[in-house]
């Protein structure tokens, strides 16, 4: 009996002493590597996802996330030990390994093929002083493989769809706009969460991130098996979208600066003459006066006398409006004097510099313009106070929020040590913008639910999706090269999980193309060529707006009807208009079932490697290819020399032109075009065929761009209008295009609330059935107020059949 017990207890010893290696928690498990000196702690959020902490031996860190939202759950993981040296975690989906002995982890998936794996970290923790607090700089590296493609890190001017073989410092910008997380085609993500200056490196050796400032190492590893799954893993952890306007997704007008109400609401009333549509004018800066009242959140600028009935004219018009503010106060305003009182102004350089106008800055009058603490709960509802009763109670639709990074010139290493409601300013600095969009968006939500809350905003951090913001790229120069780079920028931000993007259009600097004094560039056909196609290509972004300095941008000032240009400009808003339908039903997809508007080829053709690095090109919603004209046809590109005057500020050199060049806009031109392989593509202009996985030259046109259509697609054209609800979709044609099975939810609300956060819209989901050649469009789901209950539906294959059918929310199958 002794023996026996004797027995037991040694062969219970190993299992004793390892038991003790690793603590189980409720959401996962906390360990110690003690020859590292790390303790190491694993947070699973749902089997796809898990957040790692790793923080110096025995120092303990509460760290609270400003992007994740959700809350960690380990149910389905099972934890079991290894070989007495690796802790294995297995979800339905991931098998997740910790090394015990050098604090390596691998993510696999459940057969065993392995995702990505740490590098052996020797030197996580580097010791810093930030202010007067000891702390570290984080740095953790992964094994990527070398022929996987990586994506993301937000808004980069590099050029480049992979981002691979690159050292980036990751830091809020004009026209760069950063969240420290990449995607790869083998279908997992990693965000970084950390707000501080952090370097992104790609090598032989290692993908890795390192962070200025951190307590901890702190990311996150997704696993969604897609492009898609990674993005639905990201917006589960960070939070959904919700529904914008319905008039946010038509053009919007605007231009550094309308300088008085007539003139902005002159704008709408010229678009509305000429039969432009339109349904949104933007109002630039200094209606509130002088810089030393920037930001007033107030109408104090004499040609603004009576905001009201500005705004009121141009709802009277069918228009709505979105206005300009700012990060930042000038000294003479109130929102100043009351955010000083209470401590919760900066002392940055940030823009403007001067008190007076001009360029360059006259620094002997300061202008004192101060950046507010958007960390501190306090501030942000101090903003928002005054912004609900200088602007928003007037009847202002969206808010324009400029220099959310926010402009900081001169840096001086003092400015960072600043102490916010949340820490150091740098250690929060690249978390800015969701500071300061998501007290907007909070405030106004509690305000109402009657009117949908719609932001632009020149940054963004990831997160900030959840906010209702539209990011767009800043001040970016208007050259072709720097057009080329906007598509490449949008798609990698568009990776990050966060689908509203989109860029001035024509570009903000557009000065240089200016020949013959102020404003020339409107006849200057090097200019007009850029600004057609860059409009163009806006027909494709989540939103489609038009704004810049130096020159007008209105379409009034490039020519009149039946002129190339001119008529160049209005067709690719009226393109905009007609695709409503399928823009708004593929909104609903983003919101609803966690999409993505502009979308890398390879989210949709992964098994095609020719598209991992093509970004010329991408598809809009799951149906459309599309190839914007990225190089000039018709005129010589022009080289651009840039003058950066300050950090985050350009000016542009007047690069002299030939206002006499001989034109032909008439002409037809080609370009070449890739169509990915394993499906037949439809030219949406000709409805001409192709096979996918080769390159076509096509022919293109001052007004139209290559554009296709995958086969299975159907897509609703809407109705001629000159503002997203002039007129109902009673009289919808569903275009339909063969050669695969293909379905489409056509989504409807009432638009402008939040009605259907509880149910009240409907969807409409029609399935082609390309063998039988039937179209059924099934039953309604749900309902709202004022909803269509007969309307009729035009259907149309590319094919060249038609029918005509009532549909009265019934399921019906029509065979073609």
């Amino acid at each position: 009996m002794r023996k026996s017990l004797l027995i037991l207890a040694l062969c219970s010893l190993p299992i004793f002493v390892w038991s003790q290696k690793y603590q189980e928690t409720e959401n996962g498990i906390k360990t110690s590597i003690n020859e590292k000196k790390i303790d190491v702690e694993v947070q699973w959020f749902t089997p796809n996802s898990l957040r790692i902490l790793k923080t110096p031996l025995g120092k303990t860190v509460e760290k609270k996330s400003l992007s994740v939202i959700a809350k960690p759950n380990k149910s389905g993981v099972k934890i079991a030990t290894s070989d007495n040296s690796r802790i294995v975690m297995k979800s339905p989906v991931l098998t997740v390994t910790l090394n015990t002995e050098n604090g390596i982890i691998t993510y696999a998936k459940t057969d065993g093929t392995v995702l990505l794996k740490e590098n052996e970290n020797s030197k996580p923790f580097t010791p810093m002083k930030d202010a007067d607090r000891d702390t570290y700089t984080v740095y953790q590296g992964f094994i990527t493989d070398k022929e996987e493609g990586l994506y993301g890190l937000g808004q980069l001017q590099n050029g480049q769809m992979m981002q691979r073989n690159m050292s980036k410092v990751l830091i809020q910008g004009n026209v760069e706009d950063v969240s420290p997380i990449f995607q790869s085609t083998k279908g997992y993500g990693v965000f970084w969460d950390n707000y501080s200056a952090t370097t992104y490196t790609d090598n032989e050796n290692e993908t890795s991130f390192s962070s200025e400032v951190g307590d901890c190492i702190d990311y996150y590893f997704m696993y969604g098996g897609s492009a898609d799954g990674v993005i639905a893993q990201v917006r589960a952890l960070t939070g959904e979208v919700p529904m914008m306007p319905l008039w946010s997704y038509g053009f919007m007008q605007s231009k550094e600066r309308y300088k008085s109400q007539e003139e902005t609401v002159g704008v709408v009333k010229k678009y509305r003459e000429l039969g432009i549509p339109l349904d949104c004018i933007i109002q630039d800066w200094q209606y509130w006066g002088h810089n030393y009242l920037w930001n007033a959140m107030d109408f104090r600028n004499p040609s603004f006398d009576n905001p009201k009935a500005m705004i009121d004219s141009i709802h009277g018009m069918n228009a709505h409006m979105m206005i300009s503010i700012w990060s930042s106060f000038g000294p003479a305003t109130k929102p100043y004097r009351t955010l000083d009182k209470e401590g919760l102004l900066f002392n940055i350089e940030t823009w403007p510099q001067s008190g007076v106008e001009g360029w360059p800055p006259n620094m002997e009058y300061p202008s004192g313009v101060r950046v507010y603490d958007c960390y501190n709960p306090k501030a942000r509802d101090i903003y928002w106070d005054y912004l609900n009763k200088g602007i928003f109670q007037l009847g202002m639709d969206g808010w324009w929020m400029d220099s959310t990074e926010p402009d900081h010139f001169n840096w001086k290493d003092s400015d960072f040590d600043r102490q916010t409601y949340l820490g150091s300013y740098r250690s929060v600095r690249n978390a800015y913008p969701l500071m300061t969009v998501g007290g907007v968006y909070d405030h106004q939500r509690a305000e109402t639910s009657d009117k949908r809350v719609i932001i632009l905003t020149r940054s963004g951090f990831l997160g900030q999706q959840r906010y209702a913001s539209n990011v767009w790229s800043g001040d970016v120069q208007s050259s072709w090269d720097m057009f080329r780079k906007q598509i490449t920028a949008g798609l990698n931000f568009s990776l990050t999980g966060m689908p509203h993007w989109n860029s001035d259009l024509g570009g903000f600097f557009a000065g240089s193309y200016n020949t013959n004094g102020n404003a020339s560039a409107t006849r200057n056909p090097m200019y007009q060529e850029l600004y057609v196609r860059w409009l163009q290509f806006g027909v494709f972004c989540p939103m489609m707006r038009s704004h810049g300095a130096d020159t007008p941008r209105e379409f009034f000032w490039y020519g009149k009807a039946g002129e190339p240009v001119y008529d160049a400009l209005v067709d690719a808003v009226k393109l905009r208009y007609s695709l409503l339908p399928y823009i708004y039903s593929t909104a609903w997809e983003v919101s609803h079932r966690q999409s993505t508007f502009m979308r890398a080829l390879y989210m949709d053709f992964l098994n095609d490697k020719n598209t991992w690095k093509i970004g010329n090109e991408y598809m809009f919603g799951k149906a459309f290819l599309v190839a914007p004209v990225l190089h000039a046809q018709y005129t010589p590109e022009q080289k651009q020399n840039i003058l950066k005057e300050n950090e985050g500020w350009n000016k542009t050199t007047n690069n002299q032109v030939n206002l006499s060049l001989n034109v032909d806009f008439t002409q037809s031109k080609e370009m070449e075009v890739y169509l990915p392989s394993g499906n037949k593509w439809y030219n949406y202009w000709t409805n001409e065929n192709f096979d996918g996985g080769q390159k076509l030259k096509i022919k293109t046109s001052l007004d139209r761009i290559p554009l296709f259509v995958r086969a299975g697609s159907i897509i609703p054209i809407g109705p001629d209008v000159q503002y997203t609800n002039e007129k109902k979709w009673d009289n919808l044609i569903i275009n339909v295009y063969p050669g695969a099975d293909g379905t489409f939810t056509l989504y409807e609300d009432e638009g402008d609330n939040y009605n259907y956060e509880s149910g009240a819209y409907t969807e409409i989901q029609m399935k082609w059935n390309d063998t039988k050649r039937i179209l059924t469009i099934d039953a309604r789901k749900g309902e709202y107020n004022g909803m269509l209950t007969k309307r009729n539906f035009t259907i149309r294959t590319a094919d060249g059949k038609e029918k005509v059918i009532t549909y009265s929310g019934k399921k019906i199958n029509v065979k073609i």
